[in-house]
């Protein structure tokens, strides 16, 4: 009897603690929580590439601004082309927008610099990656991802195609639409108008 009750025990702690690695909260926001050492770039990881990456029902979809892929490679850098070209993920807290809190100013997309979402869409989340309640009408355009035995929303610029991040509802971050954009910082840029004006760079 002690063996089985062991058994059962080992069970059941094996099956919650699987539910937990599988869900959204654990590989999104969860994270920041495990302080492991961030890694640059996961593209020659085989089991992290997978992991932090994405397919989704975009795949009959057509955009605007249409290229082949050694047209956009010749444009992008590898890890811009790996993320929105390939789907990939940076890993989190190692993008240069992740705690960028402009009050001014929009980010565009790294591809084809059309405008996705404001300065004053941005938002503090903590989850690793730079985070957005909302975007410009129009400019981000979802999708149905179901890697990771989940089901999760895809975001992507609706001019190009490329892959922004997933779009996360219902988390009860204090937003007017209580919703969480997690865009990787290599998808995107920044630039603000009135520091342009007065002479100053783009960040």
């Amino acid at each position: 009897m002690r063996f089985f009750s062991s058994f059962v025990q080992g069970f059941t702690f094996f099956n919650a603690t699987s539910r937990i690695f599988r869900s959204p909260q654990y590989l999104e926001r969860a994270l920041p929580a495990t302080r492991l050492t961030p890694l640059r770039s996961m593209s020659g990881i085989p089991f992290l590439g997978s992991l932090f990456s994405s397919s989704s029902s975009r795949k009959n979809m057509s955009y605007p601004l249409q290229k082949t892929d050694d047209e956009w490679r010749a444009v992008l850098s590898p890890e811009q082309f790996r993320v929105l070209r390939k789907q990939g993920t940076e890993a989190p807290f190692t993008g240069k927008y992740d705690k960028h809190q402009p009050t001014s100013g929009a980010y565009t997309c790294a591809g084809c610099n059309a405008e996705l979402y404001k300065a004053s869409h941005k938002f503090k989340s903590g989850c690793g990656w730079p985070a957005f309640f909302d975007a410009v009408p129009g400019a981000v355009t979802r999708h149905t991802d179901r890697t990771l035995g989940m089901e999760r929303t895809e975001i992507v610029c609706s001019n190009c195609g490329g892959h922004l991040g997933h779009v996360f509802k219902g988390e009860g971050y204090a937003t007017p639409t209580d919703e969480r954009h997690c865009v990787n910082s290599v998808s995107i840029n920044f630039g603000d108008e009135k520091k342009e004006a007065n002479g100053e760079s783009k960040v």
